[in-house]
């Protein structure tokens, strides 16, 4: 062996230690195994079984911003904004951000399914307040600002029996009313409430509700042990349905009840109609404090005895339909609503709506403004923007 021979195998060993010494420094973890999230169809798409459990999950919402015009409903244009300049007023827009977050889980139990709901609403934006008006309780709700968060709905559902924070039985059976924005222009129910209910299917098309609830606000929360009650009654068929609620106002020991008609034209077309009646021996819509200020009670919320509401909608095709709703009380309020809604991409939707209203006028300091001959005509609209997911 020569000289060179030796010199290279030398340097050939050094490398394979200095790489065993290398390969010894640097340590590998083992992966760890994943436990990758399943889909869970049960319940519908969306929902996908929470890791170790065998609860399903659903996360959804949407985003929305409404622009509003004019002067004639709950959301619409600002009035008599002063100018920062030089004092005068001017009417606006009214502007209104959402982000809505909407969570649904399902689990099958030995009792039934058992369900939960909950919708959480962050708002951003201003009303339709009037400056001049400052003694009304939205005078300055022209005023773009943070709302407050609204915990809108938040309930556990086992089978038939349902209790937490729901809308009003006296809205929800029935469906509300049509599918324009301003659908309660003439208002047809309470809304919000803590419930304890009972949903039951008799099969055939049948099914019933049974509803004990709180109320909300001075007007409609109890004022006792005893609730408010609601009870219902629907049959559905292919051609559409025939449902029918009835409510006990325990605070003024008071009944009110809807029937409504749901007819499936065509696949196109699709019409309703709803008529309310109430009692109002104990309700009075002049009331003299702010406790009885509305005084309709949380149920019978229209003007006088009866009132009806009407409308439907027209799919032209996939991507755009137009919705219509005409309702009229026995104090002949007057409200009109039409829209036209068209969906851009899957998702999201652009309504554009206009609103007519003759109606008595509430926001008197005195809390007296409430009487048949106290109408004004006004017109407005909304355009609206939501991505739903």
């Amino acid at each position: 062996m020569n000289i060179k021979s030796l010199l290279l195998g030398s340097a050939a060993a050094l490398v394979a230690v200095s790489g065993a010494r290398a390969a010894d420094a640097v340590v590998v973890a083992e992966p760890e195994p994943a436990e990758y999230v399943k889909i869970c169809d049960v319940y519908g798409a969306g929902y996908f079984y929470i890791p170790g459990t065998e609860t399903c999950l659903r996360i959804g919402g949407y985003v929305r911003y409404d622009i509003g015009v004019g002067d004639s409903g709950s959301f619409d244009g600002a009035n008599h904004v002063p100018d920062h300049q030089d004092g005068d007023t001017h009417s606006s827009y009214s502007k209104n951000a959402r982000f809505t977050l909407k969570t649904w889980t399902g689990q099958e139990t030995e009792l039934g399914t058992l369900k939960t709901y909950t919708e959480t609403r962050f708002n951003f934006g201003n009303s339709n307040g009037d400056y001049l008006d400052q003694d009304a309780s939205n005078a300055n709700d022209w005023q773009g600002r943070n709302k407050s968060l609204s915990l809108r709905y938040a309930y556990i559902q086992l089978g038939g029996l349902r209790v937490g924070k729901d809308d009003t039985a006296f809205d929800t059976f029935t469906n509300y009313a049509g599918a324009v924005i301003q659908d309660t222009l003439v208002p047809y129910g309470g809304q919000e409430s803590n419930v304890v209910q009972y949903y039951f299917d008799a099969g055939n098309g049948f099914s019933g509700v049974v509803s004990l609830e709180e109320g909300a606000g001075a007007v409609g929360t109890i004022d006792s042990y005893v609730p408010h009650v609601v009870g219902g009654l629907k049959y559905k068929g292919d051609w559409g349905s025939l449902s029918g609620v009835v409510a006990y106002d325990s605070n003024y020991e008071e009944v009110a009840g809807k029937v409504r008609l749901d007819v499936n034209v065509s696949k196109e077309f699709s019409l309703f109609v709803m008529g309310g009646y109430g009692t109002d021996d104990n309700l009075t819509d002049d009331a003299g404090n702010a406790i009885d200020a509305h005084g309709r009670g949380f149920y019978k919320q229209w003007g006088g005895n009866w009132a009806i509401w009407g409308g439907g909608t027209y799919k032209f095709n996939e991507k755009t339909a137009f919705n219509a709703q005409v309702s009229y009380d026995d104090w002949k309020n007057l409200g009109v609503a039409a829209n036209v809604a068209y969906t851009v991409v899957p998702g999201f939707t652009v309504t554009a709506e206009v609103d007519y209203l003759n109606a008595g006028k509430f926001g008197d300091a005195d809390f007296n403004n409430w009487t048949k001959a106290n109408k004004k005509s006004s017109l407005g609209g909304i355009l609206r923007f939501q991505r739903s997911f």
